[in-house]
């Protein structure tokens, strides 16, 4: 009987271990999947074709996906190493291997997580025939890719794009860098121009203003039909809010504006069209302070470029020629607190919907806003810079992907 016993426990304890240690490997390999999904997903959304684009896709990647837990929810995945540049590489539009951030297309992350200890198993290798049949430890690999494709819903302000006559997609009779008049005027916009238009279908003008401040307006969806509001100065406040410009007692902490609050008219930028502030060179006779968007950004530039002087000489009225009247103050410019190093994040390139002659969505591009409003409210300008579902555009969003048209996503594909 206790013969029989022994190799009873042995068959129980062989059972036991594959269901402990095979279920440790279930486990582990779950939480690596999860890891390599986050990781690609963060990667394929900086796959704009800029020039630092692979190198912002790494960043992300490895960011995302060190900050799972894997190895029963190890936060150094215990210790046996967690993800680095090499588990990430790309893939162009043919899925081959690319090391060019204008061609990559798909983000791939696989990672190897070695060492992962085998309770039982191992001591089944006392009983084996030979040493080394049962190890103590194993490996289990995961690999997630991602691209990005249009969303479902989108998050864009609350104006609108009429295609110039005869113009159609991507770009509806546009080119990209060309400035676009936005109309303040309600419903005065043309062929060829932008237009104030609420998201929900409504005609409120404070609808219009909720819709552009903070958190804005999401789910909007092709096909929908857009609301034409009336325009109050209000609206005026939330769009300036984006530059960095406000009125006493609003502060950036509260109202964020975007990496640079510098603006472009035709007076500080002089290029012929197409204008290109986006990441063009200042032609000849632009303002002394002139440098692209790009530029800027990197910059923390405020609308007065270094200063923050509203109204006076070097400030952001005499550098763009603008009247803010009843605006008092600017957020900080580079490295100060208070500013947009700070508080600045993406609120300048924008999701702008087109319409027919419905008012129906039928597409999304990408603009810059190039200009703040000011009081009494004037037309301003926006940069188009392509349609919001190319491969290079700097417009992202959030939202679920698998739509027809529009900013895109991150989405899993392998």
């Amino acid at each position: 009987m206790i013969v029989t016993a022994a190799l009873v426990l042995l068959f129980l304890m062989g059972f036991i271990g594959v269901a402990l240690d095979f279920g440790r490997l279930f486990i582990v390999k779950t939480e690596l999947q999860t890891a390599m999904d986050s990781c690609a997903l963060a990667a394929a959304q900086e796959l704009d074709g800029q020039g630092n684009a692979l190198t912002r896709a790494r960043n992300a990647g490895i960011a995302t996906g060190n900050l799972n837990r894997v190895d029963l929810q190890s936060g150094d995945w215990r210790g046996q190493g967690q993800l680095v540049e090499a588990d990430i590489t790309f893939r162009d539009a043919s899925y081959n291997p690319t090391t060019s951030p204008a061609t990559a297309r798909y983000a791939q992350c696989q990672h190897t997580q070695s060492g992962i200890s085998m309770w039982l198993l191992h001591a089944m290798d006392a009983f084996a025939g030979a040493a080394g049949t049962y190890p103590g430890t194993q490996n289990v690999a995961a690999m997630a890719v991602a691209t990005r494709g249009s969303s479902q819903t989108t998050c864009p302000v609350p104006i609108a794009l009429k295609p110039r006559a005869g113009g159609t997609a991507p770009n509806y009779g546009f080119q990209v860098g060309e400035w676009v008049t936005l109309i303040t005027s309600p419903g005065a916009s043309q062929q060829g121009q932008i237009g104030w238009y609420n998201l929900d279908g409504s005609t409120s003008a404070s609808q219009t203003r909720a819709q552009l401040d903070e958190p804005g307006s999401c789910g909007t969806r092709i096909g929908d039909t857009l609301g034409t509001p009336g325009v109050q100065t209000t609206i005026a406040e939330v769009w300036n809010y984006r530059f960095g410009i406000y009125r006493n007692g609003d502060l950036p902490a509260d109202h964020r504006p975007d990496f640079t609050g510098y603006a472009y008219t035709s007076a500080n930028w002089t290029n012929p069209v197409p204008q290109n502030a986006y990441s063009g060179t200042p032609a000849p006779g632009s303002h002394a302070t002139a440098a692209n968007f790009l530029t800027k950004r990197l910059a923390f530039a405020s609308c007065a470029d270094t200063g923050t002087r509203v109204r006076g000489a070097n400030s952001c009225e005499s550098i763009t020629g603008l009247s803010l009247n009843s605006f008092q103050q600017l957020a900080a410019s580079g490295n100060a607190d208070g500013g947009h190093r700070q508080y600045g994040y993406n609120r300048r390139l924008v999701t702008v919907p087109v319409i027919d002659g419905a008012s129906r969505v039928t597409d999304y591009v990408c603009m810059l806003m190039l200009q703040p409003l000011s009081i009494p409210m004037n037309d301003v300008q926006l940069e188009f810079r392509g349609n919001a579902s190319a491969p290079g555009s700097p417009c992202t969003t959030n939202g679920l992907p698998g739509g027809t048209a529009g900013p895109l996503v991150p989405v899993l594909v392998r």
